[in-house]
């Protein structure tokens, strides 16, 4: 990765950023949360709550590869406040879909991203 590609935003800035669009792209039932990562600067914690009644929430720390690209990985994913085991299909379905939608939000706060 070149210096000129890399993360270039501050990460309060870019988590206010991920804050106002991620919810264009979920569901508009579910509600999520941004917090920029203290330790690492090219890190965000995104945080989903589903709406419904399965009260599934779902921990995901994002991180800045470039400019550009992210990577997702699930850290926790609890229901009414009690970590559940992610393996089960269900939970597996809404991860994928939830993935699918950080990406989509990182595509669209890609002219934000790589200035």
């Amino acid at each position: 990765m070149s210096k000129n590609d890399s993360l270039q935003v501050d990460n309060q800035r870019l988590a206010e950023a991920w804050a106002r669009t991620l919810p264009t792209v979920l569901n508009a039932s579910d509600r999520a949360e941004v917090k920029a990562d203290e330790a690492e600067s090219n890190v965000i914690r995104i945080h989903i709550a589903t709406a419904g009644r399965s009260n599934y929430s779902f921990d995901f720390k994002c991180t800045y590869v470039d400019s550009r690209e992210v990577q997702v990985e699930l850290v926790d994913v609890e229901r009414e406040g009690t970590t559940v085991d992610e393996r089960t299909d269900i939970i597996q379905t809404l991860v994928d879909d939830y993935v699918r939608h950080i990406h989509e939000c990182a595509q669209q706060l890609h002219a934000f991203t790589h200035s």
